[in-house]
C-alpha cells in the first residue's frame, strides 16, 4: 500500500494539484498512512484496516476534519489503483467517517471594524488590512497581488496568483527545506476582478507614493517584484509572519484573536448584512461551490430574517390600519 501511494503521489497527483496541496497529500501519506498500513499488500486491504486507522487517529486527538483528509488521500489512491487494475473494488467506501464539525466563524463587527481600522492607521500595513476587509481576498492572494493587476482610475483589481511556501523538493545541502511560490490561484474560479471600495482606491495611491519613496531610497537594493504589499526592500511577504503581524494590530486595537481567513469571513458577513445576494458574495469571493458561501450566510441568517420580519410588518401596518380597522 505504502508504494503504491508513493507512485499515485508523484506519478498521478503531483503533475495535476498545486505545490501546496501536494505538500498537505505528501505530509499525510508519510506521517500518517504509511507508518500504519503502508506494509499491508494493496490486495490484501480490507475495510477494517481503514476503519482501524481512522478510529485510531481519532483516540490520538485528530479532529475528524483531518481523518476525513487522510480518507481523502487513501480512497483517491485506490480509486486510480482501480483504473489501472491493480485492485478490484475501493475498499475506503465500506469505512464509516467521524462527523465533520465545522470550524466556528469569527468575523469582525462592523463596530469592531472600524476600531481596527482606526487603531492601526499608521501602521506600514494599513492599507493591506483595509483593503483585505474590502475585497475579502485570500491572504495568498492578497499577498502575491501586484501594480499591473490593480486599476486605480477604474477601481478593480484582478486575482491572478497566490503566494504560498511550499516544500521545496529540490533542496540539497544547505538549501532552505521550503521556499516562496507565487502560482496559480485555487480554481478557475478563484480568478476573478473585483471592485474596489473608493476610500480604499485613494488609500491604494498613498500607498503607492509611500511606495515609490523607499525605492528611491534603497536605489539597486531594492528587489522590485511589481508587489502591492511587500517588505521595505521589495521582497514578497513572508505569510505566517503577515499573520502574525495582524494578531498583533488585533491587540493593538483591544479586539478579541481571531484567524486571518475571519477578516475574508467579516467581508462576506458585512456584504450579506448590507442586502447583497449570496450568489453575487460568492463571485466576489471566488468560492467553487454556493454553499460555501450559504455556510457564511447561516452564521447572519437569523439577524437578516428578523429585518425582513420587520420590514414586512411595517408594510403591512399601514398606520395601524389593517382590514381598514384601525388597531391600538
Amino acid at each position: 500500500m505504502g508504494e503504491w501511494l508513493d507512485t499515485w503521489l508523484h506519478e498521478y497527483k503531483k503533475p495535476s494539484v498545486r505545490p501546496l496541496t501536494f505538500d498537505s497529500y505528501e505530509a499525510l501519506v508519510r506521517c500518517h498512512i504509511k507508518a500504519t498500513i503502508g506494509h499491508i499488500p494493496l490486495q490484501d486491504l480490507r475495510p477494517e484496516h481503514l476503519q482501524r486507522l481512522y478510529n485510531d487517529k481519532r483516540k490520538a486527538g485528530l479532529s475528524p476534519r483531518t481523518v476525513r483528509y487522510i480518507h481523502a488521500v487513501v480512497h483517491g489512491g485506490l480509486e486510480q489503483a482501480m483504473k489501472s487494475q491493480l485492485v478490484v473494488r475501493n475498499v475506503s467506501e465500506a469505512t464509516i467517517l467521524p462527523s465533520d464539525v465545522k470550524r466556528e466563524m469569527h468575523p469582525l463587527s462592523l463596530d469592531q471594524v472600524r476600531q481596527l481600522l482606526s487603531a492601526i492607521g499608521q501602521d506600514r500595513l494599513f492599507p493591506a488590512i483595509w483593503l483585505e476587509l474590502g475585497t475579502g481576498l485570500r491572504r495568498g492572494e492578497l499577498l502575491a497581488l501586484r501594480w499591473q493587476h490593480v486599476d486605480l482610475e477604474m477601481g478593480l483589481l484582478q486575482v491572478k496568483q497566490s503566494l504560498e511556501r511550499v516544500k521545496n523538493h529540490e533542496a540539497t545541502g544547505d538549501d532552505r527545506k521550503t521556499r516562496l511560490l507565487l502560482q496559480e490561484p485555487k480554481t478557475a474560479l478563484s480568478r476573478r476582478t473585483i471592485p474596489i471600495p473608493e476610500d480604499i482606491v485613494e488609500e491604494l495611491k498613498r500607498h503607492k507614493a509611500r511606495q515609490a519613496q523607499e525605492k528611491l531610497l534603497l536605489g539597486q537594493a531594492y528587489q522590485d517584484h511589481g508587489l502591492v504589499f511587500s517588505l521595505p526592500d521589495g521582497k514578497p511577504l513572508e505569510p505566517r509572519n503577515f499573520t502574525r503581524h495582524f494578531d498583533w494590530m488585533l491587540k493593538q486595537a483591544g479586539l478579541p484573536h481571531i484567524r486571518f481567513h475571519d477578516a475574508r469571513h467579516t467581508f462576506a458577513t458585512l456584504m450579506l448584512e448590507l442586502g447583497e445576494s449570496p450568489k453575487t458574495v460568492q463571485t466576489l469571493l471566488g468560492h467553487s461551490k454556493i454553499a460555501m458561501t450559504l455556510d457564511i450566510y447561516s452564521h447572519v441568517s437569523l439577524d437578516l430574517e428578523k429585518r425582513a420580519a420587520a420590514r414586512l410588518n411595517a408594510v403591512l401596518r399601514e398606520k395601524n390600519h389593517i382590514g381598514g380597522v384601525a388597531r391600538t
